[in-house]
């Protein structure tokens, strides 16, 4: 929210707006794209303090910006997102993606908390204090995301409390835990309640009819995991925001471009869930989003709406999302309004700079030794068959996170089930990371492609224990084990020896280096792993959502295979 202003302040804002004071900041003839009927009109935008406080007509500005040739569109929105999945920390994720036009961020930090708890979610209030742009954080409402897996915290609804009236805090973050609303959870219940005044956002894949409607009765008011057109329109018609979103690994734009329209755009918004900093370099972040939706056919004013206006009508952030007087001046100035192409970018007044990065506090890093799992050998991995029939098979779907529960004649060899390479039938194995006692879940995965070696990360949806993948037992506990002595990241391995890696130390979730670092390390492992075999984008995060038992149909913990479907381990 604002913060009042003194009379003299909103005197000078006037003066400044009537054009008979000069304005603080003016960006001259520009065009002003007018997101009430998508016509570019050319004029001033004339600037006080934080605040646009006049535009088409013609200003003098203490600093004058020459917008000639431009177009000024607002600040885009990031409707949800997941820091830690940038794989770097909130002021390096502002660094990356504001200079890209993001201005405003809605960001859920249940990654981190399921390693760390309430330190984790301090650190990013603490964060969002000092970021160039407006970070806002929602509280995350599943830690642990079920009783299906073993995180590193807990949070309760008391524990939730405290931070509700924080000036960062929107509301409740996604709840996630579909089951434990429909079947009326007495902790779930506990916290609905508890925030049943504020905003509450949803994950509901798949939801439908007399469900649908009790969940979304229950408070929740916009889900971001749908991945097609008629499971939108339901959701619509029953009144929740649809936030289209497209990701590293989840990319639903594709099914769901055709519903950006003028008719339905105030009902949508744009979010990238989880997406690192090798994609934002290489496509964008919303910007991306805006392209890709005009290059499917979208309107830009349908595409533009969504991207600002339509998010910021949908959280109560009633001061952005129009080039317009009293609006908070966050403006992205474009080459081109087709391709978004972004010329530059103003966020809470001032242009945005490397020295306004360079100027902001440090925030001190948390969670530098969260993996506490001990060291593993090739046996850690051993699945006997004893004669059992075979485990069912978690199928991928590339570009989704939904997972298939395949059932196949999994190969045995010595008494034991083993990887079978030329069908592409793989062990993939979770270990508890968050304590010594050494909880393995083991199971089996298709669609990886993987040939030779292995790959192992510390990031596992949503509880983030260690998961690994592997043609080789001892390849399988090599990588496992550069982990360990790595307190968290990436790695692959291939012959008993590290190939490539990526150390993410804090909270064994990010990188402590700049974003351009990690960046150049995701370049590395993507060419690493594609010459193990696997046709992947992006295999490490695929892996990471193998491990997320809220998401249909069949997963893995270090609990063991999950029926999600059931809500319940499979025996």
């Amino acid at each position: 929210m604002r913060e009042a202003l003194s009379q003299s302040r909103l005197a000078d804002i006037i003066d400044q707006g009537r054009g008979m004071s000069p304005a603080d900041l003016v960006v001259k003839s520009v065009g002003i794209y007018d997101l009430t009927c998508g016509e570019i009109v050319v004029g001033d935008i004339a600037i006080a303090g934080d605040r646009i406080v006049g535009i088409r007509e013609s200003y003098d500005g203490a600093t004058e910006i020459d917008g000639r040739g431009l177009v000024a569109v607002p600040g885009f929105i990031d409707s949800h997102v997941h820091c830690e999945s940038s794989l770097v920390p909130p002021l390096e994720f502002d660094r990356c993606v504001v200079p890209r036009g993001t201005t405003t961020a809605i960001c859920d930090p249940h990654e981190i908390c399921n390693v760390l708890g309430v330190e984790g979610l301090e650190f990013f209030l603490a964060s969002a204090a000092v970021t160039v742009m407006d970070l806002r954080i929602q509280l995350s409402s599943c830690v642990p995301a079920t009783h299906l897996e073993t995180s590193g915290a807990r949070l309760e609804a008391e524990d939730l409390l405290p931070f509700k009236r924080h000036p960062k805090v929107l509301g409740l973050a996604e709840f996630m835990n579909v089951h434990g609303v429909l079947d009326k959870d007495p902790g779930v219940l506990a916290k609905l309640a508890a925030f049943s005044d504020v905003q509450i956002d949803g994950h509901s894949p798949l939801l439908s009819s007399y469900d649908l409607n009790a969940y979304i009765a229950a408070g929740v008011r916009n889900c971001h995991e749908t991945t097609s057109a008629a499971e939108a329109r339901e959701k619509l018609a029953k009144g929740m925001q649809i936030l289209v979103r497209e990701g590293t690994v989840s990319k639903d734009l594709a099914a769901l471009a055709e519903l950006i329209t003028t008719e339905r755009a105030p009902f949508l918004a744009l979010c990238t869930d989880d997406r690192n900093p090798l994609d934002i370099a290489e496509e964008g972040h919303i910007d991306y989003l805006v392209r890709a939706a005009i290059d499917r056919g979208v309107r830009p004013l349908d595409a533009y709406r969504a991207a600002s206006w339509s998010a910021a009508r949908h959280f109560g952030l009633f001061d952005r999302g129009l080039v317009a007087p009293g609006q908070r001046a966050d403006i992205v100035l474009l080459e081109d309004l087709a391709t978004c192409r972004v010329h530059s970018v103003i966020c809470r007044g001032a242009p945005v700079t490397p020295d306004r990065f360079k100027a902001r506090p440090d925030v001190p890093l948390v969670g530098l030794d969260s993996v506490k799992l001990r060291p593993v050998t090739a046996a850690t991995f051993h699945v006997p068959a004893d004669g059992h029939r075979s485990p069912p098979v978690i199928g991928i779907r590339p570009g989704q996170i939904l997972t298939d529960r395949l059932s196949l004649d999994v190969r045995r060899e010595d008494g034991a089930f083993v990887s079978d390479i030329p069908r592409d039938v793989l062990k993939v194995a979770v270990l508890g990371r968050h304590n010594d006692r050494g909880d393995v879940g083991h199971g089996f995965v298709k669609g990886f492609g993987i040939k030779r070696g292995a790959i192992a990360s510390s990031i596992g949806h949503d509880s983030h224990n260690v998961c690994v993948i592997g043609c080789d037992d001892g390849d399988m506990a090599v990588a496992v084990n550069r982990l360990i002595e790595l307190k968290g990241g990436f790695a692959a391995a291939e012959d008993g020896n590290v190939v490539a890696e990526l150390a993410l130390p804090v909270a064994g979730l990010m990188s402590a280096r700049p974003f351009e670092e990690v960046e150049q390390a995701l370049r590395a492992l993507r060419h690493a792993v594609a010459a193990l075999g696997t046709p992947l984008h992006e295999p490490f995060l695929q892996m990471a959502f193998l491990a997320l038992p809220v998401i249909p149909h069949l997963r893995i913990t270090d609990k063991g295979l999950v029926d999600v479907d059931r809500f319940e381990l499979v025996s």
